[in-house]
């Protein structure tokens, strides 16, 4: 091969730059205190924040695909962990020096950890810009794993649609099943009707039984949806200075779906990207946990209140608050009578 093709492979296979995430934090406190003007970018096309909860091993593993990313882009990274047990700061500290780490002394929820790295950003409430304003932000959990390409793929994605304020790639479980949650419809009331009485289960190609999930969509597809997943989720810095943080009134699930109805709201875009493909084992740090799922149905609650009650006809009012109640007894019964026969 010609020393041109050699060099031309060598730049397409370049790792991404990174700025430690400290740095980063303090150069955009000094410009805002100087009174700097929003740049968008100025510098930083990516600012990555992964949540951990008792997760060190799937952690690292996720850190180390992270950093061995590829393209021409710059990103910081920080990690919030949320009073782990495992030692998961501790790890971070040694093996990875230039990430960003808030140890949380307690557990407040996903979407109060991840605000707090947000707001180390300069983010804050709806209408806030601040001066240093990374392009894009991204929810990423801890036991993902990162193709090499990955974030440099999505980066152009969202640089091609000037109108997506938010997107994110297709996820598959270790077992080569896809993570359904990765594209959604919003739960309307008629939406949640047909997935609690299993008209969904019963016709998944129909677009009309089936919104939720859009299974009768192929995966690798690229098409605009109502909301991503938070194990991925890539927004737009000037989307998060017009919705403001994730609602902290959601402790676990849930806040994705809400961030995503607001950027929707105030008129961008989010996209489902299936021509990317990451890794996504689910369910890591809360698959046995009651406080867990008694959180779903709380979540499941909360956004129905929010978005959809005061609209909503008296009766179908009624059932929407049946079925979650049916629902979630019925899942807390069973999640009790399996931990008396463990």
């Amino acid at each position: 091969p010609s020393a041109l093709a050699e060099a031309t492979k060598a730049e397409t296979m370049s790792v991404a730059r990174t700025i430690p995430w400290q740095e980063w934090v303090l150069k955009q406190q000094m410009q805002n205190v100087a009174g700097g003007t929003s740049v968008p970018g100025n510098g930083l096309d990516l600012a990555i924040v992964i949540l951990n909860y008792n997760t060190r091993d799937l952690l690292a593993a996720c850190l180390e695909s992270v950093y061995a990313s590829e393209g021409d882009f710059c990103f910081s990274l920080c990690v919030v962990d949320n009073a782990s047990q495992d030692r998961s700061s501790q790890m971070v500290a040694e093996r990875f020096p230039q990430a960003g780490l808030i140890a949380c002394p307690e557990n407040r929820g996903y979407s109060a950890g991840n605000n707090r790295a947000i707001r180390q950003l300069g983010f804050g409430e709806s209408g806030t810009l601040p001066a240093g304003l990374p392009r894009y932000v991204l929810l990423l959990n801890p036991d993902t794993a990162l193709p090499p390409d990955a974030l440099a793929r999505m980066i152009a994605f969202m640089d091609e649609r000037p109108q997506a304020g938010m997107a994110g790639p297709r996820l598959r479980r270790p077992d080569g099943s896809l993570d359904r949650a990765c594209r959604r419809s919003f739960p309307t009331p008629l939406v949640s009707f047909y997935r609690m009485t299993g008209l969904s289960r019963l016709f998944p190609q129909s677009k009309i039984f089936n919104a939720y999930n859009l299974e009768y969509l192929p995966e690798d597809a690229v098409h605009p949806v109502d909301s991503v997943v938070g194990a991925y989720m890539q927004v737009r810095g000037e989307a998060i200075a017009q919705v403001g943080l994730l609602d902290e009134a959601y402790f676990m699930y849930g806040e994705d779906l809400d961030w995503a109805k607001r950027v929707k709201d105030r008129g961008w875009e989010v996209w489902y990207n299936g021509q990317v493909l990451v890794i996504h084992v689910k369910e890591a740090a809360s698959k046995r946990s009651r406080k867990a799922r008694l959180a779903f149905y709380e979540a499941m609650w909360i956004f129905y209140r929010k978005h959809y009650r005061a609209t909503t006809p008296w009766l179908l009012d009624k059932v929407v608050l049946a079925g979650i109640a049916l629902f979630g007894g019925v899942d807390m019964a069973g999640r009790i009578w399996q931990t008396i026969g463990d």
